[in-house]
């Protein structure tokens, strides 16, 4: 199979289903992919993949509709397909309701199958060709366009990303929760010569503690009990692409033994194996803490450190870059009304100069939740704000310099010398600019040496 074309994913857990299927779609001279389970599948979804999805609702593990959310987050306008019982037509129906494509009702006739299938591959190439458009005539790339802004330190972000994703080398992304270190991970995946293979997102602090070595490695059947037949791991289900293993920090230190002989062999064991299988993976790893001091500390391996952070990014925080917010807001209410399925609303000066002051604690993850609300008419605080007489260009001006300064003064905790050498001010300067704008040095922390 080429990744490059367009592609069935077909999902069921009853292996003569899945060979009937087959057989109906490659008569019809069309690209299919069965499985098994649908982690396996859910690794191929992304939003540039050429094709779409047919999974039966029932089934072991993660059913169908979970496997269609979880597809939907990641593309809400990846379509799917879900192969239903007849008692399931109600469910089916309020899947369609929650974003699918389509369903098909067991037993259906190959015809069924395939006109189906061919309408919902119509509707995809369409999607991905008009986003391929409107990407080259935005001149933006795949790195550009998941993460926006044009702050210094996005930019330069961006700069070392291209770079690296040309290369093979493993890297490590650290950063403050909900700075986007999983849409880092994302970019720099779809941006590599492996962005026709999967991306599996592992996140290490959700795994069971006694699953976490099969679920990584696989198992052979018989391995332990319940293990009635051989699977393959989450590593093995990512050759040919990237393996983002969020959180790693959390990983307790046998298992950061296990994965140091991982990532130096590029090669796994099953469990109930003695067979080595070999890894074709790159691996991305994110940490919201600094592992340099967890190695000194002793609760992180510092060979496995070493091992990771071939390239290291960190993902600045919001208050890093307060000019990119007001952009970077506005794109996130046109996604959130995409998902929503009604026009994004408009979204006043007043509440973009708004937005721009204010703290974010919870960097892109909080203004995307607020973003969310805005889009959705829940946010009355944020509308209200629209609906207040417009500012003049110089109150605008000033309320934009007084956020700036203030949030500058934040940042340096209080110590004056370091905000005006920041701001580039001469020290009188910054003082009169904050006589002018009420900003008291008891409002912030307490300067130390140099303020």
């Amino acid at each position: 199979m080429t990744e490059g074309r367009e592609t069935v994913l077909f999902v069921d857990d009853e292996e003569h289903l899945r060979l009937a299927a087959e057989q109906s779609l490659e008569l019809a001279d069309l690209t299919v992919t069965l499985f098994a389970e649908a982690e396996a599948a859910l690794a191929r979804v992304a939003r540039d993949f050429p094709g779409i999805l047919v999974t039966d609702i029932r089934m072991p593990g993660m059913d169908g509709h979970t496997l269609m959310r979880r597809a939907l987050e990641i593309d809400p306008e990846f379509p799917v397909i879900l192969v239903t019982g007849h008692g399931d037509v109600e469910l089916a129906v309020k899947c369609m309701q929650d974003g699918a494509y389509d369903f098909i009702e067991k037993p259906y006739a190959p015809s069924r199958l395939v006109d189906t299938v061919r309408r919902a591959l119509d509707k995809r190439r369409l999607t991905v060709e008009n986003r391929a458009l409107r990407s080259r005539v935005g001149g933006r790339d795949a790195i550009e366009a998941r993460l926006t802004g044009r702050s210094d330190a996005m930019v330069d972000l961006r700069r070392l990303l291209r770079a690296v994703a040309a290369t093979e080398a493993d890297v490590l992304i650290t950063g403050a929760t909900g700075t986007g270190k999983e849409v880092a991970a994302r970019a720099l995946h779809r941006a590599s010569p492996r962005d026709g293979g999967p991306f599996v997102h592992i996140n290490c602090a959700a795994l069971p503690e006694q699953l976490i070595e099969s679920e990584l490695f696989g198992h052979e059947a018989g391995a332990f009990p319940g293990a009635t037949r051989a699977r393959y791991g989450k590593f093995e289900h990512a050759r040919g692409g990237t393996v983002f293993l969020d959180e790693i920090d959390s990983l307790a230190p046998p298992m950061q033994a296990k994965l140091l002989t991982a990532i130096q062999n590029r090669t796994v064991t099953r469990l109930g194996s003695n067979d080595p299988v070999a890894l074709d993976v790159r691996f991305v790893a994110a940490s919201k803490i600094d592992l340099e001091e967890a190695a000194a500390a002793g609760s992180f391996r510092a060979d496995l450190l070493y091992r990771l952070n071939v390239v290291t990014l960190r993902m600045p925080v919001l208050a890093e870059r307060r000019e990119d917010i007001p952009r970077l807001f506005l794109q996130l209410v046109d996604e959130a009304a995409v998902r929503a399925k009604h026009p994004a609303p408009p979204v006043p000066g007043a509440v973009l100069d708004a937005l721009a002051a204010r703290d974010w604690p919870g960097n892109v993850r909080e203004l995307r939740n607020a973003a969310d609300r805005f889009a959705l008419g829940l946010d009355a605080g944020l509308a209200a704000l629209g609906e207040r007489p417009g500012q003049t260009l110089a109150e605008q001006v000033a309320a934009h310099e007084k956020a700036l300064i203030a949030a500058s003064i934040a940042a340096h905790g209080g110590r004056l010398k370091d905000t005006y050498e920041a701001l580039g001010l001469s020290r009188k300067t910054l003082y009169e600019k904050m006589q002018k704008h009420g900003l008291a040095r008891g409002d912030f922390a307490e300067e130390g040496p140099g303020g």
